[in-house]
């Protein structure tokens, strides 16, 4: 079975993510919407595309696309998520899945109601060195996991008009970078019981950087930190009570492994990702829509939530208020 894809949002990671179809057997890119004709055209251009829809509305009634890739902009996930749940599509929906927890267990549930497949496009989670840290953990290589450590920062020198820096377009460092150490924290220990953060907004009102602390009652803590000012090495650390595993940068797209164990020498893991890396959660979608499943057991929709839940507090601890988009597409 061929599973047939559609993009909405031609911007920079779609361009990133595009050349990738081709390392997946069964999925074949067909279809790009746009809001501009120019863009969308110019996308399928670059990218072999068939069909180009001008506005997001066309790409929904298109029977020929099973599963839609959504890359714009945060705020705007709500909105075309649901009317796309409500269209029967199956959903790939770009990091950050939305900017509030509302939003994102208004998409779960319609999707649970609809019995249609929503993933969130971490892609962290499918790199084969990740896939291998969690083996290693599960068969309890480095004891009782009690930490994770994790940071994730670039030196953005963009001007103020940039996305980064707009409330309205989802902007700031929590949504882009922030996922990514709370995410693999929530996957090795499960939904905090505490969070703690401090941070700094621009004038407009988004984040330029957070560092985080994760509790839960039992003691195990995360300590993560974001930047969108300061260039952070964007390693991981993996702590148990008989080693740990370092996961060298960047480890949000890493292609090994270090585990430390007590008394013994570093073993180190190499394994390349296929393609640019996102290869491996388009495989996952593909697989799990052709077989007739409604979410990934590696990315469920509990996990999504669980970690936009702790995004909403750490916005809450920094005074950030995030500008959700409509419900409804326009």
């Amino acid at each position: 079975m061929t599973v047939k894809w559609g993009i909405i949002g031609p911007g920079r990671i779609a361009d990133a993510v595009a050349p990738d179809f081709a390392h997946v057997p069964g999925a074949e890119l067909v279809a790009v919407a746009s809001r501009s004709a120019e863009r969308g055209a110019d996308f399928a251009r670059r990218h072999g595309v068939d069909r180009v829809h001008t506005g997001y509305r066309a790409i929904l009634d298109d029977p020929d696309v099973d599963v839609l890739y959504v890359a714009t902009p945060h705020p705007q996930h709500r909105a075309i998520a649901l009317a796309a749940i409500e269209a029967g599509k199956a959903l790939m929906i770009e990091k950050a899945f939305t900017v509030s927890s509302v939003a994102t267990r208004e998409i779960a549930a319609a999707a649970r109601n609809r019995g249609v497949f929503v993933m969130e496009a971490m892609w962290t989670r499918f790199f084969p060195a990740v896939v291998r840290l969690r083996e290693l953990v599960a068969e309890g290589a480095i004891g009782e996991v009690r930490s994770v450590q994790a940071d994730l920062g670039v030196r953005n020198r963009s001007g103020a008009d940039d996305r980064f820096f707009s409330p309205e377009l989802g902007g700031g460092a929590l949504f882009d970078l922030g996922v990514y150490v709370v995410s693999f924290a929530q996957m090795l220990l499960g939904s905090p019981g505490t969070v703690a953060a401090s941070g700094a907004l621009t004038p407009s009102g988004v984040d330029l950087e957070e560092s985080i602390l994760l509790g839960w009652p039992d003691g195990r803590s995360a300590a993560l930190q974001v930047s969108l000012q300061c260039a952070m090495p964007g390693s991981a650390r993996v702590i148990g009570t008989e080693g740990w595993i370092e996961v060298p940068p960047r480890f949000h797209h890493p292609d090994r492994i270090v585990v430390r164990r007590h008394g013994a020498d570093p073993e180190e893991t190499v394994l390349p990702a296929t393609g640019r890396g996102y290869a491996h959660e388009i495989e996952e979608v593909t697989r799990r829509v052709a077989a007739g499943e409604t979410e990934s057991p590696v990315m469920p929709l509990a996990d999504t939530v669980a970690v936009q839940d702790v995004m909403a507090a750490v916005a809450d601890r920094v005074g950030m208020v995030p500008e959700e988009g409509p419900a409804e597409l326009r």
